[in-house]
């Protein structure tokens, strides 16, 4: 199997694909043979992505949705599997970030911000799509985080925190689909986390051409890491943290 074919027939949901990430997971995903189901806050974000991936109608899915909603989330997953008869992956990239300030002086309003963005989001798609990845035989939940999870700084207290406590839930749903019973031939889901420190895309490269970007992670690197989370060769990989960076 060539990296091209590499998620042939697999259907993909994607969270956050109008991100600086999404766009380029979603291009990694079809490039991969997947069939991806885009969701991002507003269409606006997703006709333009649908339009740039030039997928046929069948292998693509785009859908506004707020994620912050429980029922609107367990929605979108129902349509998805009622649309293609099952979901194979869920990849999560919804970020945001607030910070900057001591811990004393951050207003608490970043930390509800960034408790509903991180946390509650992960919580909301993981457990709609459960039951769809669990019965795939090949399903797949992949986070994206950040260094800071493991890495706080007193300026970034509540970004850090939020984003330990997503990873956390991960690894909480991963030990569950260790202990799922599966039928013969099948595959127990998995879930892992790919975490950078900050990202780079082509279009910032392009914006500053003199800037070298050494802590930063590029965001073809993320998107591939997710690719082999989301294949047959991660089979066997769960509860695991892909750290893209640096460890110093």
């Amino acid at each position: 199997m060539t990296a091209s074919s590499s998620l042939d027939g697999r259907v993909i949901a994607l969270a956050g694909a109008g991100g600086s990430l999404g766009p380029i997971v979603a291009r990694a995903l079809a490039d991969a043979g997947a069939t991806v189901a885009l969701a991002d806050r507003t269409q606006e974000h997703l006709d333009p992505l649908v339009a740039q991936l030039g997928l046929p109608a069948e292998r693509v899915h785009a859908q506004a949705l707020n994620l912050l909603d429980a029922d609107e989330t367990a929605a979108w997953a129902a349509t998805l599997t009622e649309r293609f008869g099952r979901v194979d992956g869920l990849v999560h990239a919804v970020g945001g970030w607030r910070g900057g300030k001591p811990i004393a002086e951050a207003p608490a309003e970043d930390w509800t911000f960034l408790e509903g963005l991180l946390i509650r989001t992960a919580q909301n798609t993981s457990r709609a799509f459960h039951d769809a990845l669990a019965s795939s035989g090949r399903g797949r939940f992949v986070l994206v985080s950040a260094k800071q999870a493991v890495r706080p700084t007193g300026s970034n207290a509540a970004y850090a925190a939020a984003k330990a406590a997503a990873e956390a839930w991960t690894y909480a749903l991963a030990e569950e689909f260790g202990g799922l019973d599966v039928s013969a031939g099948g595959a127990r889901p998995t879930a892992n986390v790919v975490a950078i420190n900050a990202l780079v895309t082509p279009r910032m490269r392009e914006q500053s051409p003199e800037k070298a970007f050494l802590t930063f992670t590029d965001a073809g690197e993320v998107a591939d890491a997710i690719v082999y989370l989301l294949g047959d060769a991660a089979r066997k990989v769960n509860g695991q943290r892909l750290a893209l960076y640096s460890a110093s």
